[in-house]
C-alpha cells in the first residue's frame, strides 16, 4: 500500500479492498453486501495535490443516508447501521476523489463495482477482487429527486400543527426534538434572498450550500468560521466547513486547510471563539441518533484541530447555549438523550469547562432557576451577566428572561416592559452595545418567525424594530457582528463603497419551513439598527 489509494473494509471480519488507485477512476460506485453493518473507508499513501474524498452512503433509491469526507488530515471514515435509521439492504457507496492529476476525470459516470461477501469458512473466496458488474443488473441507477418515506408531496414543515409538536418529544431517538423534522424542508430558490443552488459534485462550491442549525463565529475583526449544519432531505451538509472574510465578503472552504481530525457531521453544536488562546471550542451537537458530548478545538494560528480527553462529567446535549466567559465555557440547557422508549430531556442544569485543566464541573447556583429549555439564546452583557431568552421544551415554547450574575452566580427573573417578542426558540441573536442585544426571527411551533427586538439592560424594556434586510422568515439562523467595509445592495451585490469601516450585523443561513434553506449573507449596519430603538 505505499502507492496512494482509497480502501474499504465492509463489515467486521472483511479485508481491506481498494476502490480508488491513481490509475484508475475518480469515483467509483459500490454495492454494500446485505449482511454488512459497518463500514470504513480509509486512504492510505502519500496525497500529494490531492484535495479530499466525497463519500455518500446511499439506500436502494440512491438518497444519501449519511455522507463523509476524506482529507490528508482526516483519513478515516466509518459507519454502523444502528446509527442511520435508513440504512436497510440494496446500500451503496459512492467515492469521489478531488485534486490530483486525475486519469480518469469523467465525473458523471462512476465505475460501478461490487463487493464478494467475506465468508471466513472459504479462505479461496475472499480475495476481496472487486468486480466491474452493475450492482443493479447493468443498469446503472439515476439520483432522481424524491420525497423521504411518508412525506406528502407537499414539503413537511417544522411541524405541521401544534397538536404535532406534542408527539415529536415522544418519538424514540428524537435526536434534538426536530431534526429529523426541520431536515425534510425542500431547498429551493427565493428571489428575496441571496439563495445559492448547491451544485452538483461536477463543480466545486465558491460559497456555503443552504443549512440551518450551523455555527458562525467570529476570530477577528474581518474573519468568521463557518461550522456544521444540515440541508435538504435531512442531509448533513458535504461543505461543512467555510472561511468568511468581510473585506470583501468571499467564501473560502476551509476544511482541507485545517490539520487534525475534524469534528463530525452535525447539528445544534456551539462554537465560540476565545480571543486570549485564539482558539475555537465547539461542544455537543447530534446527528441523526448520535449524540455529542465532546469538545473540539481548532487553534486559528496553527490551524489545527484537537479533541480534547476531558475529565469530569457532562451529557450529551444538543441546541444548549455557550457562553465564554474569562476564558472558560459556560454551557446551559439543550436537549439530551434518554432510554426507549422515554422522550427525549430538556436540561436546566449549568456546566463549566475549564480549557486549562480540560475538565467539566458543575458551580452552585443559587436564586430563580430557570425551566429546562432548548432553542434559546444567551447573550453575556458587560462581561458580568448573561441573558438566557425564549427556547422551549415541547411542547411549551418560551418568551420569558432570565439573567445569570456571573460574579455572584445567581439566578434571577427579569421583568420586562414594552412588547415582548412572542414565544420562540431557535431564533438568532446578537450583542449590538454594552446595553442591548438583539432577538430576531425563530420558530413558535407553527411557523418561522420574521420580527426582530432590541431589548436594553439598563431599562429592562423591549423594542421592536423594522428594517426591509430582517424580514424574510428564518429559523435555525447565525446572526454575528463584525466590522465590514462593505454592504449588500437590494439586488444582492456588494457594495465596496459603502463608507467608512463600521460595525455591522451579518445574518446567515436558516429555513422558513417552507421548503427553503438559505445560504445567503445579509448585513444591516448596527448603527441603522440602534437608529431604529
Amino acid at each position: 500500500m505505499e502507492d496512494f489509494g482509497i480502501y474499504a473494509v465492509f463489515g467486521v471480519n472483511g479485508p481491506p479492498q481498494r476502490l480508488l488507485s491513481p490509475e484508475g477512476s475518480c469515483r467509483v460506485c459500490v454495492a454494500v453486501p446485505p449482511s454488512v453493518r459497518q463500514v470504513v473507508l480509509f486512504s492510505s499513501g502519500p496525497w500529494g495535490q490531492r484535495v479530499c474524498v466525497n463519500a455518500e452512503l446511499n439506500d436502494a433509491d440512491r438518497f444519501p443516508i449519511t455522507i463523509g469526507k476524506l482529507t490528508p488530515y482526516n483519513k478515516c471514515l466509518s459507519w454502523e447501521q444502528w446509527e442511520e435509521e435508513t440504512w436497510t439492504n440494496s446500500v451503496t457507496l459512492d467515492v469521489t476523489l478531488e485534486g490530483g492529476n486525475l486519469v480518469k476525470a469523467d465525473w458523471s459516470k462512476p465505475e460501478i463495482m461490487s463487493v464478494k461477501e467475506y465468508t471466513p469458512k472459504d479462505i479461496t473466496t475472499t480475495t476481496g477482487e472487486l468486480e466491474n458488474i452493475c450492482p443493479n443488473g447493468g443498469v446503472e441507477k439515476t439520483t432522481p429527486l424524491r420525497k423521504a418515506r411518508g412525506q406528502s408531496k407537499r414539503a413537511q414543515k417544522l411541524f405541521s400543527s401544534g397538536a404535532d409538536a406534542t408527539k415529536i418529544k415522544g418519538t424514540a431517538n428524537g435526536a434534538g426534538e426536530a431534526q429529523g423534522i426541520v431536515g425534510r424542508m425542500q431547498s429551493a430558490a427565493r428571489t428575496k434572498s441571496r439563495q445559492v443552488k448547491t451544485p452538483t459534485q461536477t463543480s466545486p462550491l465558491v460559497s456555503p450550500s443552504g443549512r440551518w442549525g450551523q455555527t458562525l463565529c467570529p476570530i477577528d475583526a474581518q474573519t468568521a468560521i463557518l461550522i456544521g449544519g444540515q440541508g435538504a432531505r435531512m442531509q448533513f451538509c458535504k461543505d461543512p466547513m467555510w472561511k468568511l472574510c468581510t473585506e470583501d465578503m468571499s467564501w473560502v472552504a476551509a476544511e482541507t486547510l485545517a490539520e487534525g481530525p475534524t469534528p463530525e457531521a452535525r447539528i445544534g453544536h456551539t462554537a465560540v471563539y476565545d480571543p486570549d488562546s485564539r482558539r475555537i471550542f465547539v461542544f455537543g451537537g447530534s446527528k441523526n441518533k448520535k449524540w455529542f458530548n465532546d469538545v473540539h478545538i481548532l487553534d486559528t494560528r496553527s490551524w489545527k484541530w484537537t479533541m480534547v480527553e476531558a475529565q469530569g462529567k457532562v451529557p450529551p446535549l444538543a441546541y444548549h447555549s455557550c457562553s465564554m466567559f474569562r476564558g472558560e465555557l459556560f454551557v446551559l440547557g439543550g436537549v439530551f438523550p434518554c432510554p426507549n422508549p422515554e422522550p427525549d430531556g430538556c436540561s436546566d442544569s449549568l456546566y463549566i469547562f475549564d480549557p486549562n485543566l480540560s475538565i467539566w464541573y458543575q458551580p452552585i447556583v443559587t436564586g430563580n432557576k430557570l425551566s429546562p429549555r432548548s432553542g434559546h439564546s444567551a447573550c453575556v452583557m458587560q462581561q458580568m451577566k448573561i441573558y438566557v431568552f425564549g427556547g422551549w421544551d415541547t411542547p411549551v415554547c418560551y418568551n420569558d428572561m432570565y439573567m445569570l450574575d456571573l460574579g455572584l452566580m445567581e439566578f434571577s427573573a427579569v421583568k420586562t416592559s414594552g412588547k415582548a417578542p412572542s414565544p420562540r426558540s431557535w431564533h438568532g441573536s446578537a450583542v449590538l452595545s454594552d446595553t442591548k442585544f438583539l432577538i430576531h426571527g425563530g420558530y413558535n411551533g407553527n411557523n418561522a418567525l420574521t420580527d426582530a427586538f432590541v431589548f436594553d439592560i439598563d431599562t429592562n424594556s423591549w423594542t421592536e424594530v423594522t428594517l426591509p434586510q430582517l424580514s424574510l422568515p428564518r429559523a435555525g439562523h447565525s446572526i454575528v457582528t463584525m466590522e465590514t467595509d462593505a454592504l449588500f445592495k437590494e439586488d444582492g451585490d456588494v457594495d465596496m463603497d459603502a463608507g467608512s469601516i463600521g460595525r455591522n450585523l451579518l445574518v446567515f443561513g436558516g429555513g422558513d419551513n417552507e421548503r427553503n434553506f438559505y445560504s445567503d449573507l445579509t448585513t444591516v449596519a448596527v448603527e441603522d439598527l440602534l437608529a431604529a430603538v
